[in-house]
């Protein structure tokens, strides 16, 4: 089998290329390209506006009879989109641009025109300085003349400027980094002052928080203090509880929690409390007057333990808070009783 894609073909010994009959085809043949306008137009048939860019599917041929240099000049053919007239322009390899030939005007093209215009004017001139000397030297003389007006004018607009603009760059510069430095100054110590305000805060917030602490551990240290002085679990038991005198003086302080079996009994061991309220029964041996009730209870009250001796004219008061008087009164009455 053959190969699909072949790239070599096969010439035969006896194979003469001259007897190849050769295409004749006309000169002025014309090709069908893709092409886009070189420039902006308007159509003189509708007024249609072609700009520049805009593609077309245009016919081209070769210009008979001119060249530029042996360089050929194409022609191409157009048609415009809103009416269908055909334009024509070729191209301009002297002015490396396109020439518009009819069918629509080209646009924007008045620096063109300016420049074509000063052509012709150096053309003309140099034409009539060709065929008349005179023409030379007066238009040297004129040329010359102009020059030095222009010099004249350049000078007086130097000198102008100089007289309404005396500027001191140098000074400027100086007094604007003088200006930037004053402002680095500036913002320097706004941020010194900004941080020693917060450092001042950070501090007094510190003072503070250690003096609560300090607080806090002086009254922790106390209360352990004051647990640590009871050395015995039976101390809490025998301690005197504040009367009701010292709680008024105090000034509001906190009352200690009482215990409820301390409520109803009272504590053990205290002077003023229990002790004066135990009496030891002795019998009587006669009884005269009714003031004997009164003179019994002074050797009635006393215990073997040396109690504290009681005044009739201060009541004591007891944990309950009943006075101790009431209660000896009210002994004493039970020990007539028990006499008669």
């Amino acid at each position: 089998m053959s190969e699909r894609k072949v790239l070599n073909k096969y010439y035969p010994p006896d194979f003469d290329p001259s007897k190849i009959p050769k295409l004749k085809l006309p000169k002025d043949r014309q090709y069908v390209v893709r092409l886009m306008a070189p420039f902006n137009m308007r159509c003189k048939t509708c007024g249609e506006y072609i700009y520049k860019g805009k593609k077309f599917n245009a016919r081209k041929e070769t210009v008979q009879n001119e060249t530029y240099m042996g360089l050929p000049i194409f022609r191409f053919y157009i048609k415009c989109t809103r009416c269908l007239a055909e334009i024509t322009f070729k191209t301009d390899p002297e002015n490396t641009d396109y020439a518009m030939e009819h069918g629509a005007t080209r646009n924007f093209q008045a620096e063109k025109l300016i420049e074509e215009e000063e052509k012709r004017i150096q053309q003309e001139r140099e034409e009539e300085e060709l065929n008349n000397p005179m023409k030379v030297l007066e238009n040297r003389t004129k040329d010359s003349k102009l020059e030095m007006e222009v010099l004249e004018n350049l000078q007086e607009l130097k000198e102008l400027n100089q007289r309404q603009a005396l500027v001191d760059f140098e000074g400027m510069i100086d007094q604007y980094r003088e200006m930037e430095k004053r402002e680095r100054e500036r913002e320097k110590e706004e941020d010194e002052r900004e941080m020693k305000e917060m450092l001042d805060r950070a501090l007094v917030k510190r003072l503070r928080e250690s003096d609560s602490d300090s607080e806090t551990e002086e009254e922790s240290s106390s209360k352990q203090s004051n647990k640590s002085s009871s050395d015995k679990p039976t101390d809490i038991l025998t301690a005197d509880k504040p009367t009701e005198a010292e709680g008024a003086s105090a000034g509001g302080a906190k009352k200690a929690k009482v215990e409820s079996w301390e409520r109803s009994v009272g504590t053990l061991g205290g002077k003023g409390a229990l002790g004066s309220l135990i009496v030891r029964k002795k019998p009587v041996m006669t009884v005269s007057k009714p003031s004997s009730v009164t003179e019994t209870a002074a050797p009635i009250s006393q215990t073997d333990s040396k109690p504290a001796k009681t005044d009739a004219s201060k009541p004591v008061t007891t944990q309950n808070g009943s006075s101790s008087l009431s209660l000896l009164g009210a002994y004493s009455d039970s020990d007539s009783n028990d006499s008669e």
